[in-house]
């Protein structure tokens, strides 16, 4: 059973990558003390996004492809409307058939111009935060639930990672139990590894067995959603980026709209009985203690990280926006090996997968412009 997905809009047409300078609203904010901040996002008003990709292949040494993810999820906190395009290559929009992760893929023949596209696509978004004092009825079948307690290559829900499972969740009844000793167990046992490349692989098995539990945060959002399925619950990754600076003046949970580069951001979702999907970001707390004041704070109770790892239990920020929930990505003809998730452009020249950690190399960049009602 693939999750529910709805049919996208297609136009070609002239993209305007026009991005408003808002990032200095953040810094001004950061300027607070500690004792003074607040994370504290709560469901309201929609804001309205136009997200701009454009890819050059400067040194293209033969025939060349790129694939560029589209926002791919329908929620009561993203609605994904169109997607425009311009380019000198042959575009099609596609979609990943298991998970239905949208994505613009572009071929460019042998000896041409400068392989150039250029993709905006519209978004709206909006904060979360659950209610977990308040029952719900949930609108999943049973079916679409046991889609997401199966394994991935990189999530493997037996061996070590069903032992930590166990572990974490020892004496917990019920599931909001569960996925609360889960989201502590990876804020205590994990931390943010500023020199891992781009968001990390999400090797949990790896990292388990090692004991390097250092990461980013397709890494530590990967452990918590591998750790809720090997304990019954059902849990996704959801792969996106930051638009927007956070409206609470944390700077590493802002994103500067005139540049995305490194923008890229995993979060997490789990299904609990009785609340439905529930917004997870255990990493986030991870990054807020490891880089948001000079010094690595190593307890949740510092002033600036308690509301953090408060909220992120339920909730996030709606200065985000999701791509897709994807994994074990075969995107169509590649000739590179499929990927592990879908978060990134993805471009190949004469055959070679670029490198896709490295925008200034691979010669992307992403931008947003939010769109004032």
């Amino acid at each position: 059973m693939t999750p529910d997905r709805r049919l996208f809009l297609q136009r070609a047409a002239t993209s305007v990558a026009a991005a408003s300078p808002l990032f200095h609203a953040a810094g001004a904010l950061a300027q607070t003390s500690p004792a003074q901040r607040e994370f504290n996002p709560q469901p309201g008003a929609w804001r309205t996004f136009d997200v701009t990709t454009r890819v050059d292949i400067e040194l293209p040494r033969g025939a060349s492809q790129v694939w560029l993810p589209l926002p791919s999820v329908e929620s009561d906190w993203q609605k994904s409307f169109t997607s425009d395009f311009r380019t000198n290559g042959t575009a099609r929009l596609t979609e990943e058939v298991h998970y239905g992760a949208r994505m613009l893929h572009v071929s460019f023949a042998e000896g041409g111009p400068t392989p150039t596209v250029e993709l905006t696509s519209r978004v709206q978004t909006r904060n979360r935060a659950a209610d977990l004092a308040q029952k719900t009825a949930s609108t999943e079948d049973a079916a679409t639930l046991r889609f997401w307690t199966q394994p991935t290559d990189l999530l493997p829900t037996d061996g070590i990672v069903r032992e930590t499972a166990l572990k974490a969740t020892r004496g917990a009844r019920t599931d909001v139990q569960k996925a609360r000793q889960i989201y502590d167990w990876v804020v205590a046992n994990t931390y943010r590894e500023p020199k891992v490349r781009g968001c990390g692989e999400g090797d949990i098995k790896t990292m388990l067995e090692t004991g390097n539990l250092g990461g980013k945060c397709a890494d530590l959002n990967a452990i918590f959603v591998g750790l809720c399925r090997s304990a019954g619950l059902p849990a996704r990754d959801v792969y996106g980026i930051r638009l927007a600076p956070s409206a609470f003046g944390y700077k590493e949970l802002s994103g500067n709209p005139v540049s995305l580069k490194g923008a890229q951001h995993c979060r997490a979702e789990v299904h609990l009985a009785g609340h439905g999907w529930v917004a997870m970001d255990p990493a986030d707390v991870a990054k807020v203690m490891r880089l948001e004041t000079p010094e690595w704070i190593k307890t949740t109770q510092h002033p600036v990280v308690t509301p953090v790892n408060r909220a992120l239990f339920g909730g996030w920020e709606g200065n985000w926006m999701a791509w897709n929930m994807a994994h074990d990505v075969k995107l169509p003809r590649a000739q590179g090996p499929q990927l592990g998730f879908f978060m990134y452009p993805v471009g190949e020249t004469g055959g070679q997968r670029l490198d896709s950690y490295a925008p200034d190399d691979f010669k992307y960049q992403i931008t947003a412009r939010e769109i004032k009602a």
